[in-house]
């Protein structure tokens, strides 16, 4: 007779995101929604 036995552990832990890391965050956000609206505007100028 064979048994076979398996054993999973999963760690799982919170990212802790440092002040830094959010500021930059948040400056890409607004970078890039600030590039969005640039680009949906230049759309709908060139639609007309």
């Amino acid at each position: 007779m064979v048994l076979n036995m398996f054993t999973l552990t999963i760690t799982i832990t919170k990212r802790e995101n440092s002040l830094e890391k959010a500021l930059h965050n948040e400056n890409v956000k607004k970078i890039f929604e600030e590039n969005r609206r640039k680009v949906e505007n230049y759309n709908r100028i060139r639609q007309y």
